[in-house]
């Protein structure tokens, strides 16, 4: 089983506009609701993958229920959340049907009281005993301490359990302090962590900083990746027009799938590529299109170099 922590889970609402102009009113021409959260949408590629998958984080109020109940229809997922009295966040993106454009409005969280964080704390141990490899996903609501994540990996790795971080700020910067297994920043959030506009520079920089292995998202130009075993560079045939939310989430559920599965890094990484390829093609972030992803398979190119020790 695969665990995915999404501390701030959301019910996103993706909505379909002809073309998105400031000042005006819109017609919106389709709406799709669906859980969310950035462990969310990785556990649902995971899913499709064909791996047991487990979330947990928190869900409360109106919009938790509705996040539990579409969980509910995902096979192949368990629903682990722990329950909170504040209201699980919305998210909103509007996608501009002429430019193919997303723009994203996200709320904050519900606020989480130490009772409630502590519950969490007891969960997660809990369900560390089955997993095999564990995923720290997105932002932190208000509440829970910013240090949270780099608690979390010190509790995996005593477990013996591998885990990858997702998140950014000073989350991300204490979280990597823990030394957990694989970093995943895209280029603006590992250029905040190691002050270097240099991916493959500040990719090093980051293992400095206690990152056993770091993967940075390019975007269109694909990921950049520094590990103990080497360092390489995977990039998708071409530039993929559509919606890029949840390419990242994709990217990471690539990772952590080729972890279990003990594929060679360059193999890692050129499923994430595909992956995130194929997520931008689709509506919504947690799915990706899956004869483009096949397709892709065979297209991603891998550059890099073996490390000699």
């Amino acid at each position: 089983m695969i665990l995915t922590v999404t501390l701030n889970t959301a019910l996103d609402l993706t909505y379909r506009v002809r073309a998105l102009r400031p000042h005006t009113t819109h017609r919106v021409t389709e709406v799709v609701e669906r859980p969310g959260g950035k462990g969310v949408n990785v556990a649902r590629v995971l899913a499709a993958l064909g791996h047991a998958v487990t979330v947990t984080g928190f869900a409360g109020g109106g919009t938790g229920r509705a996040l539990r109940e579409g969980l509910s229809g995902i096979s192949g997922v368990v629903d682990a959340l722990v329950p909170v009295v504040g209201a699980t966040r919305r998210t909103v993106a509007i996608v501009d049907e002429r430019t193919g454009d997303t723009t994203q409005l996200n709320e904050p969280g519900p606020q989480i009281a130490p009772a409630e964080w502590a519950a969490f704390q007891r969960t997660y141990e809990d369900l560390l005993g089955p997993a095999s490899a564990v995923a720290l996903c997105g932002s932190l609501p208000p509440g829970v301490p910013v240090g949270a994540y780099a608690g979390l990996v010190r509790t995996a790795r005593a477990a013996g359990v591998p885990v990858l971080l997702d998140t950014s700020g000073e989350p991300l910067r204490r979280g990597v302090a823990a030394r957990p297994d694989i970093v995943k920043p895209n280029a603006g959030e590992l250029a905040e962590l190691t002050g270097s506009h240099e991916p493959l520079g500040a990719t090093q920089d980051a293992r400095r900083r206690g990152a056993h292995a770091v993967v940075a998202s390019l975007g269109a130009e694909g990921l950049v990746a520094r590990t103990p075993e080497g360092r390489w560079r995977a990039v998708p045939p071409g530039r993929v027009r559509g919606n890029p939310t949840g390419a990242g989430d994709s990217a990471v559920a690539g990772l952590l799938s080729g972890l279990v599965e003990r594929l060679s890094w360059p193999d890692r990484l050129i499923r994430a590529v595909a992956l995130s390829a194929a997520t931008v093609l689709t509506p919504t972030a947690g799915e990706f299109d899956q004869a483009a992803y096949e397709e892709l398979l065979g297209r991603v190119a891998v550059t890099g170099e073996v490390s000699a020790a």
